[in-house]
């Protein structure tokens, strides 16, 4: 068995899922806006656990559900969520988003993802990676559906995709009536292209308030912004 990925108050085990931890899911898991105080939280694709772990660290939440398709991940998702402190408040259901949205009545206050990306085809040889990796196992547009069903009508949705899908993700939220609050644009250096777009989406429109984060000053020297943002979370920070 090997080592899990040690954060400042949990572990996360994920020799069994094909999706590693990246930095992603740790800046999702640390920008999403708790300021509304949700009560029941939704993880689409919770993968590891990350982000619903980072959820219950970070709120009072009562309710932290997570839905994970792959059964290996799932697992393991499981035991993530057994091992941690928050054990009574975290649930990881095994499902895709479709079959979810046919079982649950309730709404969500607050829904985060950290969805597939790839939408070209890409092939690394490893098929449980390669699915998680690519939106076709789960494409926006059934995503930000099944989010539209689920979020309450006062509730937040925040999610990560890939800088140059920014504003194509924009678009198709929009038709199903929710419209971005906050947009921050991640870069990895000062002197690098964006590469990624951390957006919060709500049902009522509005001018969303747009900033940048950059990660590194230069090789292992991160900003101060990235520091304050993930500081509750890795151990070297």
């Amino acid at each position: 068995m090997s080592s899990p990925f040690k954060f400042k108050q949990f572990e996360v085990h994920q020799d069994r899922c094909a999706m590693k931890i990246g930095t992603d899911g740790v800046l999702l898991g640390a920008w999403a806006s708790l300021e509304s105080q949700p009560d029941s939280i939704l993880d689409i694709g919770a993968g590891t656990g990350l982000i619903a772990l980072q959820m219950a660290q970070r709120s009072t939440a009562e309710t932290i559900d997570a839905i994970e398709l792959d059964e290996s991940a799932y697992e393991q998702c499981v035991e993530n969520f057994e091992a941690s402190p928050w054990a009574d408040r975290l649930f990881c259901y095994h499902a895709g988003l479709d079959e979810f949205m046919d079982e649950i009545e309730d709404s969500y206050e607050l829904i985060v993802s950290n969805p597939p990306f790839y939408s070209e085809e890409v092939t690394s040889g490893d098929a449980s990676r390669d699915k998680a990796r690519q939106n076709s196992s789960l494409p926006f547009n059934e995503l930000l559906e099944g989010v539209s069903k689920l979020l309450s009508k006062n509730g937040f949705f925040s999610v990560i995709v890939p800088f140059k899908e920014e504003i194509q993700f924009i678009d198709l939220a929009e038709a199903f009536g929710l419209y971005p609050i906050r947009i921050t644009r991640v870069k990895g250096n000062p002197n690098s292209d964006f590469i990624r777009s951390m957006l919060e989406f709500g049902f009522l429109e509005t001018k969303p308030e747009i900033d940048e984060l950059t990660i590194e000053l230069e090789r292992q020297q991160y900003t101060k912004d990235y520091i304050s943002l993930t500081k509750a979370f890795y151990l070297k920070m």
